[in-house]
């Protein structure tokens, strides 16, 4: 039998790493992160134990890929949802799209996106890896569509209400109404309501645009 092509291996390893964090994403939403053993996400995953220590550091580290992959793929698909936006308020559609986006993980995920914003401040941070620049840059060319001058630092602004809106959500004890939290950052942006996804109806695919731009 001939040698793998080195084509082939990397193909394997790709496959590999994607079961992996989509055994995370799984596990950690069912059992909680301090439940969740890296041994179970290597069976889960179907893989051996020490294929994780190849790819990650660590639990922690694991996590954040699994999670900004999951909402790279979830801001991707809300973005990509047909019908396309079109037309002058394109990117207001794109942008409302990517709010609600977020939103809606930390509604409908809440135990797997409280352990990652706990684990966001934990000592080790915020971990650049392929998944997190994949997200940033989907954000990042989201406000480029909205029309920002600075898209770069426009970006980082946005991930951080967003983030902020996440927590808000899930606050122990404390939570506030998505719907409230929707309200505010339409408004920073001058969004209208109905675009995206208004909570309580379905993703339609695209909005009613009114023939006027909102003042900003």
């Amino acid at each position: 039998m001939s040698p793998r092509s080195a084509s082939v291996n990397e193909e394997m390893r790709r496959r590999s790493r994607q079961r992996l964090l989509e055994a995370t994403v799984e596990l950690v939403a069912e059992r909680g992160f301090d439940a969740t053993t890296l041994g179970d996400i290597a069976d889960r995953a179907g893989a051996a134990r020490g294929l994780i220590s190849y790819y990650f550091p660590g639990k922690r580290q694991l996590l954040q890929s699994a999670v900004h992959r999951l909402m790279h793929l979830t801001l991707a698909e809300a973005l990509d949802r047909s019908p396309r936006p079109t037309g002058p308020r394109a990117g207001e559609e794109l942008l409302a799209r990517a709010i609600d986006a977020v939103l809606g993980l930390a509604r409908d995920r809440p135990t797997l996106m409280r352990a990652h914003m706990a684990g966001l401040l934990q000592q080790e941070g915020f971990i650049q890896c392929v998944e997190q620049q994949r997200l940033a840059a989907v954000l990042r060319e989201t406000m480029a569509r909205y029309g920002s001058p600075d898209p770069d630092t426009d970006y980082t602004l946005l991930r951080a209400l967003l983030m902020g809106a996440v927590v808000a959500q899930l606050l122990p004890g404390a939570p506030m109404a998505t719907g409230r939290l929707r309200k505010e950052l339409f408004a920073r942006y001058g969004l209208p309501w109905e675009f995206g996804v208004p909570p309580g109806e379905e993703p339609s695919g695209g909005t009613p645009r009114p023939v006027a731009a909102p003042q900003r």
